[in-house]
């Protein structure tokens, strides 16, 4: 029997599939108990094109530790700003097989209402 973290990434493997697929920038999201990081990335070329996370110096002066809401709407937001600087506006979201829920929805509503549409 697979264990709960095999079960998240056999998901998000699936995901990852659809999202290529899909051919559009994907913004992938990883959660410890600590911090929370989010990543634009283009699998066409195999690079990232932007990061945030609560490891920001900007984001950890207001926050002492990176494992709550509040922090991950900060991260969202971070990133949908670098995003515009980039000309992107549409992506695919990969929660990276966690539950949307809690962190990870709050980073996402907070990246769609600056702007990035998925």
């Amino acid at each position: 029997m697979l264990n709960l973290k095999q079960n998240r990434l056999r998901k998000a493997k699936q995901t990852r599939i659809k999202i290529a697929k899909l051919g559009k920038i994907r913004l992938s999201v990883h959660r410890t108990n600590q911090h929370i990081y989010a990543q634009l990335i283009d699998d066409a070329k195999s690079q990232t094109l932007a990061s945030a996370s609560t490891l920001e110096a900007d984001i950890r002066k207001d926050f002492a530790l990176g494992n709550n809401t509040a922090a991950a709407s900060i991260v969202g937001q971070n990133i949908a700003e670098k995003a515009k600087k980039l000309g992107i506006g549409e992506i695919a979201f990969d929660r990276s097989g966690y539950k949307y829920h809690g962190r990870v929805k709050a980073l996402a509503e907070s990246a769609r209402k600056n702007g990035l549409k998925f």
